[in-house]
């Protein structure tokens, strides 16, 4: 329960889907949360009661990730609060679908601005505060696995995802020996609302043919990892893409 007991963490996404079940696991392991949301802030509102009501502090703010400046002032909204910031969760991210000669250049922009221009920018800040102030830290990417199992109609989003799992491997050399380490977590189909639409075309395929657990995950299961890797039972792991995704990139393909 007290796992990560007083220290402070920031989430991008973190009103929804993944996000929301990693702030809740944060909060639950002890951490003061903050989230950053974009669109709906009764859905915010309702994570932070959630949180306070067992127990926990949350704190939300609503930003866009693909703004080059929203990261920084988030980040100085959450010293300000706390006065530390140990774990920081990229989770935030977008998808926008189509067939490579038909995308459309804002499109590829959005994703790549939001996926791997978020991931960038709040690293950015939270790596000053991490390295040059406290010499301690714990940055977690939330990838995918189309970074490497790929699917038509993804270009844009599997090279955002791409571009996070090379960006995590190299920032973790960097930032190592200021004792912040740097890791990446590959979901693969996760019941959320952004899969839904995938979900629904494919209907039982996907778990019975194509996972060899036989099931979907669940935004449980990636926040579960983000809880270890923010511990200091991981403290000898960084640079390293974590693949979640039940053996769906084994390839394994069911009779």
């Amino acid at each position: 329960m007290s796992q990560l007991k007083d220290q402070i963490a920031l989430v991008t996404g973190g009103s929804r889907g993944i996000g929301r079940a990693i702030v809740l696991a944060l909060a639950q392991a002890g951490a003061k949360v903050a989230f950053v949301y974009r669109g709906s802030k009764e859905a915010s509102d309702k994570l932070v009661e959630e949180v306070t009501a067992a127990g926990g502090e949350a704190v939300a703010f609503q930003a866009d990730v693909s703004q080059l400046d929203a990261a920084s002032k988030v980040i100085e909204q959450v010293l300000a609060k706390w006065n530390r910031l140990d774990i920081l969760v990229n989770n935030a991210g977008v998808i926008k679908d189509g067939l490579f000669l038909r995308m459309e250049e804002s499109d590829w922009k959005t994703v790549i601005d939001t996926n791997l221009g978020g991931t960038f920018s709040f690293c950015r800040a939270a790596a000053q505060q991490m390295t040059l102030k406290q010499r301690y830290g714990r940055i977690i990417n939330i990838s995918s696995v189309a970074a490497t199992h790929v699917n038509a109609g993804q270009c844009n989003y599997s090279a955002s995802k791409g571009a996070v799992n090379s960006f995590t491997r190299a920032l973790a050399v960097e930032l190592g020996s200021r004792n912040v380490t740097v890791n990446a977590i590959a979901p693969g189909f996760i019941e959320t609302d952004m899969s839904e639409a995938v979900r629904s075309k494919a209907g039982d395929f996907i778990a019975k043919k194509l996972i060899p657990t036989r099931r979907l995950g669940k935004p449980e299961d990636i926040a579960s990892a983000v809880v270890f890797l923010a511990s200091a039972g991981a403290s000898y792991i960084t640079g390293q893409v974590i693949t979640i995704d039940g053996g769906l990139s084994l390839g394994a393909v069911s009779g």
